[in-house]
Order: C-alpha cells, then sequence, then structure tokens
C-alpha cells in the first residue's frame, strides 16, 4: 500500500502568522484548470472569507494554482485551509479536482517574498514556451549552433 510522504517541517505550526508559498496541482496534472477556471479564481478570492487568511498573490495554469496566503492570528492550520479550498472546488466541479498533498514553503524574509512573487508572474509565460516543440521536426538531426564569437 502506498502512502503520501508527509513533506512539512516537522514541529513547526503552520497556523503561525507569515506568509507562505503554496502550489496545488490538479489530478494526475490534468488540464482541468483551463474549463472550470473562473470557479477556481472566485474560490481563490473566497480564501480570504475565512479569518485570519489573505491571499497575497496568486496565478492559476491549465493544471497548477501558485498562491501565496498570509496567516495573521488565523485559527486554522495552512493544510486545512487548503484542505477546505481543495474540498469546496472538488464539489463544485463533481469529481476530485487535485492530487492529494500540496507544495508549501514557509516565506522567511522579504527577498524571498519578491522573488517568488516574481516567479509566480513569470510561471504563465515559462508554461506557453514548449521546448520540445523545437525540436520535433528535425529528422533526429538536430543543427548545430553556430559558434560566432
Amino acid at each position: 500500500m502506498n502512502s503520501i510522504k508527509n513533506i512539512r517541517l516537522k514541529d513547526y505550526d503552520y497556523s503561525t502568522n507569515g506568509y507562505y508559498f503554496v502550489t496545488i496541482m490538479t489530478d494526475y496534472r490534468k488540464p482541468y484548470l483551463l474549463d472550470h477556471h473562473d470557479m477556481v479564481k472566485s474560490a481563490v478570492e473566497n480564501i480570504n472569507d475565512h479569518g485570519g487568511v489573505k491571499v497575497d498573490y496568486y496565478t492559476l495554469m491549465r493544471n497548477h494554482l501558485h498562491l501565496i496566503l498570509i496567516l495573521e492570528v488565523c485559527q486554522l492550520k495552512l493544510g486545512e485551509i487548503v484542505r477546505r479550498f481543495k474540498a469546496v472546488t472538488s464539489k463544485k466541479v463533481g469529481f476530485r479536482l487535485w492530487q492529494p498533498n500540496y507544495y508549501e514553503h514557509v516565506i522567511r524574509n522579504e527577498r524571498a517574498l519578491a522573488k517568488i512573487r516574481e516567479y509566480i508572474i513569470n510561471n504563465p509565460l515559462v508554461e506557453r514556451v514548449e521546448f520540445d516543440g523545437f525540436y520535433k521536426d528535425d529528422g533526429g538531426q538536430a543543427d548545430k549552433l553556430d559558434d560566432k564569437s
């Protein structure tokens, strides 16, 4: 029987005030968010309805969600916030929308916060570039770049 690996920090209180970077993947990384973008966007924006939780920044991709959450005197732990979000959105679509786990990172300083915001902003641009497609029709004969330096 496979078990889900615990990837959380041991002995860390995930209701501690601060900033948290969260990534949630769709089930089997399927592009479900193409069809359910508006509903998931609304659900993200409604996370602010939980006392002590604010959405700092987020972006929806076709198969995952990146968001930065701010917890301030929150009664819920981060895992419970994510669990509730995933349950609400899965119920609305009528099937399991998300993978069982999620990635999180406790943001520890302003520099890291700025870099993570930059990553979230740029992530949709990176995803649109499918580098493998550049090499598909070369018949196995990739052209080498001329070194003209």
